[in-house]
């Protein structure tokens, strides 16, 4: 199986490629098109700051590619977030996969978020063997919306999104390679699509 991890200057690649190598994949990292389009899964990862992100993605031409492919796409953080229609974060348009918005977190709450959180609600095969109210690790500031693509939810001050999914297309706001054996199940179910 080709895996391919999106490289375009705003991911948390380590992690995600050591998580997929504990699974015996060796996940490939590239912002080559034609290797893109020839993977049988993709990993579109996410850390920063979403404005300077789909700068980079636009420099690169990928923000055209991506909406394009038909293999499943797995977004992590910020990769989820850019996914969507757009994001409070720099005033920025998304890629317009997921029909919701990203939304910054109430000043009443601490943000980031950062820690432990459970994952509810979960209605994917991405979720197969992961019980309800499983843990997940995850760092944001942002969130997205409900939509009728939610496919988990989590609390912090408000109930979000903290899963999406539109067709080929999967979103997750937490970091199922630094989540324990849950978020390795969700890696591997990934694989298994």
């Amino acid at each position: 199986m080709k895996l391919v991890i999106i490289n375009y200057g705003a991911g948390n690649i380590k992690s995600i490629q050591f998580a997929f190598k504990r699974l015996g994949v060796d996940a490939v990292l590239s912002n080559d098109p034609e290797e893109i389009i020839a993977a049988d899964k993709i990993i579109f990862p996410g850390v920063g700051e979403a404005a300077s992100a789909m700068k980079m993605l636009k420099t690169s031409g990928l923000d055209k590619l991506i909406p394009t492919l038909k293999q499943p796409v797995l977004g992590i953080c910020l990769g989820m977030q850019l996914l969507c229609k757009s994001t409070e974060e720099g005033n920025t348009k998304g890629l317009g996969i997921f029909q919701t918005d990203v939304k910054r977190f109430s000043n009443n709450l601490k943000v980031p978020q950062m820690g432990w959180n459970v994952i509810k609600d979960l209605k994917s095969e991405l979720f197969k063997d992961v019980p309800e109210s499983a843990y997940m690790y995850l760092v944001h500031s942002y969130y997205a919306e409900h939509c009728n693509e939610t496919i988990a939810k989590t609390d912090y001050g408000i109930n979000y999104a903290s899963a999406l999914q539109h067709e080929n297309f999967y979103g997750v706001q937490f970091h199922p390679e630094k989540s324990s054996t849950d978020g390795a199940k969700i890696l591997k179910n990934f694989l298994n699509l």
